[in-house]
């Protein structure tokens, strides 16, 4: 058993929730508290209420999501927004959650992660928000055919490939979740590959204009590293037990 209070001040300086500015509403941090005490520590992408259920039925008290549960504008407690506060409520579930912060951490981050299984160096970041990069740029020594078998293998659900830029990339650009914001920076960075999470139909053709080989993995796919990682973090660091939520989402 462990204080919530310090799992959250642990968490905190983790991911240094308060250091770096998120999307408006996001609201890093803890969500929802419990009675103050955590036997469990589980993690989620999602604050949905299906894992919500799943945890609480696995004893989970204290859960970490990535997309957590308040955004803007705020939303009434009716239905399931109702439903999942009252879960929480009923079943001494805390919610911490971790946005842009689990994306961009150079350790624990979803991008840096990312790189690290698919052996790709990273160089540098980019795309600015509010003052901090949340991308990653990296370099890669083997050939296109040989990361999209590591996309494919990490990735097992399927990749969506657009390969339009050299067989041997050389820089490769890293956004988990949402690429859409990436495009005009990509150039800037020359940047020849790019892997991200999810795109609308529009960027098949800047990938063929630009010449650059694009892989889209799942925006859910991308982000369940990060919080997969701080959860298991906080179990070794306070001996407690930790479960890793998967709700297979295809998007």
């Amino acid at each position: 058993m462990a204080s919530l209070s310090k799992l959250v001040d642990f968490c905190n300086g983790r991911v240094s929730s308060y250091k770096i500015k998120d999307f408006p509403g996001s609201m890093n941090g803890l969500q929802v508290e419990n009675d103050g005490e955590v036997k469990k520590v589980g993690a989620a992408v999602d604050a949905g209420l299906v894992p919500f259920r799943i945890a609480s039925g696995r004893n989970i008290d204290f859960l970490i999501v990535h997309h957590g549960l308040y955004w803007t504008p705020p939303a009434p407690l009716t239905r399931t927004n109702y439903q999942k506060i009252k879960l929480c409520l009923d079943h001494n579930l805390a919610i911490y959650s971790s946005h842009l912060p689990l994306d961009c951490h150079p350790e624990i981050g979803n991008n840096a992660i990312i790189a690290s299984k698919l052996e790709l160096s990273p160089i540098s970041t980019f795309l600015d928000y509010e003052g901090t990069d949340i991308g990653l740029i990296t370099s890669y020594a083997n050939s296109r055919k040989d990361l999209r078998a590591s996309l494919d293998h990490l990735f097992s659900w399927g990749i969506t490939s657009m390969e339009f830029g050299p067989s041997r990339p050389a820089k490769v650009a890293i956004l988990s979740g949402s690429g859409q914001s990436a495009f005009d920076q990509l150039r800037n960075h020359e940047a020849d590959t790019f892997i991200t999470g999810e795109l609308k139909q529009s960027h098949f053709n800047l990938a063929q204009e630009m010449k650059i080989n694009v892989y889209t993995c799942g925006h859910y796919a991308t982000e369940t590293f990060g919080v997969k990682a701080l959860g298991q973090e906080v179990a070794e660091n306070f001996c407690i037990p930790f479960e890793f939520i998967d709700t297979q989402c295809p998007l």
